[in-house]
C-alpha cells in the first residue's frame, strides 16, 4: 500500500509501532469519531512508539492524515508538534504531552485527536507517522498556532531527518 509519503524525498526509516493499531489493520472503536457521530467513537489518539532516529533529530512530527476522505485536499485528524528528541512514544488518548509539544488545529480547526469518521460503505486508509526533524521547535520556521497541518508539513519537509509510517484502515 502506497502512502502519502511515498512521493516525497526518502529518508531514513523510524520503526513506528503500536499498541492500539497495526500496520494494514482497522482501527479499534475507540479511535473513531464521536464529534463526527460515530457509535461508539471516543475519539481517542492511538498508542505510538518510535524508535530508530538518527543524532540530527532535534524533535518530532506526530501526525494522522486520510488522504482518501470525500474532500480535494483528504483531511488531517491529529498533528502533534515539537515533541523533544528523547520522546520515543505517546500514550493511547493522550491529554498531557511532553516538553513544549503542542497539537496543531486539524481540519475541522480543533486541537485535539478527531477518530476515523469514513462515509457510511466506505473503507479509508489512514497514514500515522512520526518524523524526526532536525530543528527543535517549529517556530524556528516561522510558524505558530495558525498554522495548518498542511501548510506545517510542507515546511518542515527540508527539515525531515527520518520518517516511520504505518497504514491504519477506518471502515463503516
Amino acid at each position: 500500500m502506497t502512502t502519502p509519503y511515498d512521493h516525497l524525498p526518502a529518508v531514513p526509516a523510524l520503526t513506528l509501532t503500536s499498541a492500539d493499531v497495526e500496520d494494514g489493520g482497522e482501527f479499534a472503536t475507540a479511535q473513531y469519531s464521536a464529534m463526527f457521530g460515530v457509535p461508539g467513537g471516543e475519539d481517542r489518539s492511538p498508542q505510538l512508539s518510535w524508535s530508530g532516529a538518527p543524532e540530527a533529530a532535534k524533535s518530532f512530527v506526530v501526525s494522522v492524515y486520510d488522504p482518501e476522505a470525500p474532500t480535494p485536499s483528504g483531511f488531517w485528524h491529529w498533528m502533534v508538534v515539537d515533541l523533544p528528541a528523547d520522546t520515543t512514544e505517546l500514550p493511547s488518548g493522550v491529554t498531557e504531552l511532553p516538553g513544549q509539544a503542542w497539537t496543531v488545529k486539524n481540519d475541522a480547526r480543533a486541537a485535539q485527536f478527531i477518530g476515523s469518521a469514513p462515509p457510511a460503505g466506505a473503507t479509508d486508509h489512514y497514514a500515522i507517522a512520526v518524523q524526526a526533524l532536525d530543528v527543535a521547535s517549529i517556530t524556528e520556521l516561522g510558524l505558530d498556532a495558525e498554522a495548518t497541518p498542511a501548510f506545517v508539513s510542507f515546511n518542515i519537509l527540508p527539515h525531515v531527518v527520518a520518517r516511520g509510517v504505518i497504514t491504519v484502515i477506518g471502515r463503516r
